[in-house]
């Protein structure tokens, strides 16, 4: 079942006894285990009939105990096992065996084992795959963001260009709780049913407007060089607007698309889309740009950008300075 899914049933009050939620992306889990706690049981039911419990905190015998209990006036208890990841051992896995056999029918537990995948191979894992609604979380491709910010700010009753898409999965990644925290500032200034900009991403998510990551590679893109000179120095000069690290990263995304780009045989900014797998708002700038990198200089760059990830780590670089380090890189890869 998707997430979706699970809340769909959940407000068509279509329960089960178990629902175990684990994976990478705790995003996806956090919501289910909210409107557990939150559309299951009306208000007035939940002093006596919710418990949440914390992993670290409660023997695995003691979420026994409490799911074996019967509600108190009420159809349902729900009871949420949060942090369930810090059940290391087997035994204490073990020790839910009996219960996850033969669950409750008038208790709905939930389970939140987040960060890491739960072994597949265990015994209690085909239990579950048996009588319980598993869940896995997983992590969000990054040439995926930019679809998945677009689709959530349309779901909340906005729009979003795409160049604002591309500039939110730039400069915040794909930490999904993070994005969305910093999406729900965009919807406090902005009026609903208008259209998120770069403007709006700039001025109240605090990206510099001329200064970040997303503008450096448009610029080596582009062969501005001017413009890349200018950002590497404000990068050297502000230390905390970003890390060389991500500059690596963004930059190596940048030439593989291109490479790639230049093979694809298409000039359809929607076919080359679909093959990068990436939006079309930067499959439509590389297009655009593709001849100003023929494949022989990208490939030179490709080792350039390993040689100063090795300097960035403190290999051979002589005491450079990250700051020192970016303005040679960027040299380097426009001459």
């Amino acid at each position: 079942m998707t997430y979706k899914d699970i809340l769909k049933d959940f407000k068509e009050r279509k329960f089960k006894p178990i629902y175990f939620l684990h994976g990478e992306e705790s995003f996806y889990i956090d919501v289910i285990v909210k409107a557990a706690m939150n559309e299951i049981l009306d208000e007035s039911e939940r002093d006596f009939n919710q418990t949440v419990l914390y992993a670290k905190d409660t023997q695995p015998i003691d979420v026994v105990d409490a799911a074996s209990r019967l509600p108190m006036m009420s159809e349902y208890q729900v009871v949420v096992l949060k942090e369930a990841q810090e059940y290391k051992r087997a035994a204490q896995w073990e020790a839910f065996e009996q219960y996850f056999e033969s669950p409750s029918h008038q208790t709905i537990l939930v389970i939140a084992h987040k960060y890491k995948k739960f072994d597949k191979r265990s015994r209690i894992y085909k239990i579950l795959a048996k009588k319980a609604v598993i869940f896995e979380s997983e992590g969000i491709k990054d040439y995926q963001l930019p679809g998945w910010i677009s689709e959530f700010v349309r779901s909340k009753g906005w729009n979003i260009t795409d160049k604002a898409c591309a500039l939110v999965a730039e400069y915040i990644g794909n930490e999904l709780e993070r994005i969305v925290n910093e999406l729900e500032k965009l919807f406090i200034v902005v009026e609903e049913g208008k259209q998120i900009n770069e403007k709006h991403v700039e001025k109240h998510i605090g990206i510099s407007k001329d200064y970040n990551v997303f503008e450096l590679t448009n610029a080596i893109l582009e062969k501005d060089i001017v413009k890349a000179y200018r950002i590497v120095k404000y990068f050297g000069e502000n230390p905390k607007a970003t890390h060389i690290t991500v500059v690596l990263g963004s930059l190596y995304s940048l030439y593989q698309r291109l490479f790639k780009a230049h093979f694809a045989k298409t000039d359809d900014p929607g076919k080359l889309a679909s093959i990068l797998k990436i939006h079309p708002y930067p499959a439509k700038e590389l297009i655009m740009n593709k001849r100003k990198h023929p494949a022989k200089i990208i490939s030179r760059n490709f080792t350039i950008l390993r040689e100063y990830d090795l300097m960035a780590k403190g290999v051979n670089n002589g005491g450079a300075t990250d700051a020192e380090l970016m303005k040679e890189l960027v040299y380097k890869l426009l001459h």
